[in-house]
């Protein structure tokens, strides 16, 4: 009796026959999917994360010359302190939280003086409690104040965040440049410009087609400083980005191809005032709105409570009623889940740049930028492919072991999920995507059972 091959009785094996038909049935729906478009899975259509990232020659040139010419004292340290204060900035605290907490301190103090009576008069002993109710107000609210830039300070700022700032913004809006490549914007508006690095990030995608661009901020002299790194040392020579006008307060232009606002909401003293920028920043918008704020808590909340007020205001305006949705970093539309998990972290991201190259220093070669972002659109959102791939947001460094990858990711369910990526499992392009992919890039999740996966 002839016997039968290894391989006849392998197969003959009804839990391995099982496991080659889940392997099977995982390969051939990984093969019905295109979510690679062609491209290779390094470069696959999440990847939006870019490389190492340095200011325009011009920029560059540009800021080193009117820093030169400043001779300010002191600059690093002053540039160090500027960073770390800008980036420990707290919201100011609203009146109703103050009244609130005077309004329970003073009860709190009370209850304690009638356990213990002294005899003191009730109109002494009410005006003790007043003062302690003052002190302690005073001794524990943070005191925010509204940042004020001379010529000096423009420069000191420039100095700590010209390099950080532009990395940021140019990583934000690699996510439009990226997914929505068609879009070629002939107008923008730049609510709270400073140094103008929202210009020279549009530009360097869209520089072929921006015909107006308009740079709103309340100091006269930081749009003296973005004008002058416009020009160069040169003012009678043609400036590098042309059509950009300077203002101190928003244009009547009813819309805006692109809208940015820069580390400018954090700069506003309340809730109110904050949603009321956003709300006119929105009403100005055609197709596409972009909020970047510090990588803090305190950024992401902000971003948020904007997220809230567009979402839940859907307000519909003068001969444009598409409402708005989120066309990043969220790849969904519901509450934000890292705001439930306690202790809460903040959604923020990294991005490598190369520092302003300041004279007589040594420098680093690389440094990180660590940033929250929202992009909202006016445009349909971009469909996907199939609806057997959803695709979700990594929101935590890629973590690569021995042939699987895990991967912390926001998806489209609203959930938190860590999901620990095989070849087996997922398929050996999900795999090499993964393997590829980088925080905050997006990553094609198939809709199967039983991927490993662990849902917070």
């Amino acid at each position: 009796m002839a016997s039968r091959s290894f391989g006849a009785c392998v197969l003959c094996h009804p839990v391995l026959r099982m496991t080659c038909r889940r392997m099977s049935a995982a390969a051939d729906l990984q093969s019905q999917i295109d979510f690679l478009q062609g491209q290779p899975h390094k470069k696959h259509p999440g990847v939006t994360k870019l490389k190492n990232l340095g200011l325009p020659d011009k920029l560059q040139a540009a800021a080193l010359s009117v820093i030169q010419g400043a001779q300010v004292a002191r600059l690093t340290e002053r540039s160090r302190k500027l960073t770390n204060f800008l980036w420990s900035r707290k919201r100011a605290v609203e009146d109703f939280t103050l009244r609130k907490k005077a309004a329970s301190l003073e009860k709190e103090l009370w209850e304690k003086a009638m356990e213990t009576p002294d005899g003191a008069d009730e109109q002494l002993l009410e005006e003790r409690i007043r003062k302690k109710v003052l002190s302690e107000l005073r001794r524990t609210t943070y005191r925010w104040t509204a940042m004020k830039y001379d010529e000096e300070l423009g420069v000191v700022y420039m100095a700590a965040r010209l390099a950080g700032g532009y990395a940021a913004v140019r990583r934000a809006m690699n996510e439009i440049k990226k997914r929505d490549p068609s879009f070629a914007p002939q107008s923008l508006l730049d609510f709270g410009s400073g140094l103008g690095t929202v210009v020279w990030a549009s530009h360097s995608y869209w520089g072929d087609s921006l015909k107006e661009m308009v740079c709103v901020d309340s100091s006269g002299q930081m749009n003296i400083l973005a004008e002058r790194l416009l020009k160069g040392d040169d003012e009678r020579a043609e400036p590098p980005i042309k059509h950009v006008y300077f203002r101190q307060f928003l244009p009547v232009s009813p819309k805006f191809d692109l809208v940015a606002a820069a580390f400018t909401l954090s700069e506003l003293p309340s809730t109110k005032e904050r949603e009321e920028a956003v709300l006119t920043l929105w009403r100005k918008t055609g197709s596409y709105l972009v909020l970047v704020e510090n990588g803090t808590k305190e950024g992401h909340q902000i971003l948020m409570e904007a997220r809230d007020t567009l979402l839940l205001t859907q307000e519909k305006t003068l001969h444009d009623s598409r409402p708005a949705s989120v066309f990043a970093p969220c790849p969904h539309e519901l509450k934000c889940p890292k705001l439930a998990v306690k202790p809460s972290f903040p959604c923020n991201f990294q991005q490598l740049y190369q520092p302003l190259r300041l004279p007589g220093l040594k420098h680093k070669e690389q440094q990180v930028e660590e940033f929250s972002y929202l992009i909202l659109t006016r445009t349909e959102p971009v469909q996907a492919e199939t609806a057997a791939v959803d695709w979700a947001r990594l929101i935590a460094p890629v973590q690569r072991r021995s042939r699987h990858v895990h991967c912390r990711l926001c998806c489209p369910d609203g959930h938190l999920q860590h999901l620990v990526v095989t070849a087996r499992k997922h398929s050996r392009d999900l795999y090499r995507c993964a393997h590829g992919s980088h925080w905050g890039d997006q990553l094609p999740v198939l809709q199967k059972a039983d991927d490993g996966s662990q849902t917070d």
